[in-house]
């Protein structure tokens, strides 16, 4: 943290910046205020969550076939509650649920937040480095309530899309396009401070994040680059270390920070679902906006750019290759031939 940079809130930072536009009305910086206060809540549950009720299942699966865990229950709910009638939202849409989610009649506001409550929620009863993932657009049919159409933009299209990761610390990561900001906070005064200014992820990094417990069911291609940056090569700084963590957020983090690249490629493990098993929507395409932000790049396994796809659909899987721009580079070569 620099001395410039020293005490300064997030709320300060928010408003700051949209100050710096005149033309702004204020509506996107009251929507990040409230979806920041939702994220203390969750973290003072994630902190309590071996000593409150928050361990294990709720005995329901979610839209996408998945166990619920109580904290993926709990975190889910407090953000819908917090943005339903924050008067900034006109539509919602969770990882958790099927359909969209509409706000309180009369609350209706100019933008869409589509969130992924718990990231890795599978990892609490370990206590792993959990999330919460949010990517915000601005309302096309003119705030209209329920509109689904609204939510099914680009990434290209965000306005704003972030992060918070509840690890060692609780940190917010977040981007409105204009860099990438990293807030820690403070526990004993309960206020996220500017810890990691306009952060640019490393053009080449030195870490490889993949499960490859899935080797069996990778394509070629995979596989090939795999033991590609396993090779010794002091030149290009081969071999890689591996880091796998099995929660998105804090495997990209930690490559956002230190450089790196994470692949969860499509494969055969799933034949109903050959697109991949990461969201578009709630995980991708905010992730894609921050690596972007920051320097970095992030594709699908056959070369398209995850921020240029149109969704066709809320829960709509992709394969990811995300991380620093050299690296994801090279992997784009080994999925389209080029190498």
């Amino acid at each position: 943290m620099t001395n410039d940079s020293y005490g300064i809130t997030v709320s300060r930072n928010i408003i700051d910046r949209q100050r710096s536009h005149p033309e702004a009305t204020g509506d996107l910086s009251g929507l990040l205020s409230e979806l920041i206060v939702a994220a203390k809540t969750i973290s003072a549950e994630v902190n309590m969550a071996g000593l409150g009720d928050f361990m294990g299942m709720v005995g329901t699966t979610n839209i996408q076939g998945e166990k619920v865990q109580k904290l993926d229950d709990f975190a889910n709910s407090a953000i819908k509650r917090r943005m339903a009638r924050c008067g900034f939202v006109s539509v919602m849409a969770s990882e958790e649920e099927a359909d969209a989610i509409p706000v309180v009649e009369g609350y209706e506001g100019k933008y869409t937040l589509a969130f992924d409550p718990m990231d890795g929620s599978s990892n609490i009863d370990v206590n792993v480095s959990v999330g919460t993932i949010f990517s915000i657009h601005r309302a096309i049919n003119g705030g209209s309530p329920n509109a689904e159409n609204d939510l099914l933009q680009p990434g290209r299209k965000q306005v704003a899309a972030g992060y918070i990761i509840y690890g060692s610390s609780t940190m917010l990561v977040y981007t409105t396009g204009e860099g990438v900001h990293g807030f820690t906070l403070d526990p004993t005064v309960g206020e996220f401070y500017l810890s990691h200014p306009d952060i640019k992820m490393p053009a080449r990094g030195k870490y490889f994040s993949v499960n490859e417990g899935n080797t069996i069911y990778w394509k070629d291609e995979m596989s090939r680059y795999v033991e590609f940056v396993k090779q010794a090569d002091k030149g290009s700084g081969r071999p890689y270390s591996a880091r796998y963590i099995g929660s998105l957020v804090a495997d990209f983090h930690r490559n956002l920070i230190t450089g790196g690249v994470f692949l969860y490629p499509s494969d055969t493990k799933n034949p109903n679902k050959p697109a991949g098993k990461l969201r578009l929507l709630y995980e991708a395409a905010p992730l894609a906006f921050i690596a972007e932000q920051a320097g970095g790049r992030a594709i699908t396994d056959d070369g398209r750019e995850i921020m240029d796809i149109e969704p066709d659909c809320l829960h709509q899987r992709v394969p990811l290759i995300i991380g620093s721009r050299d690296d994801v580079d090279i992997a784009e070569g080994f999925f389209t031939g080029k190498r």
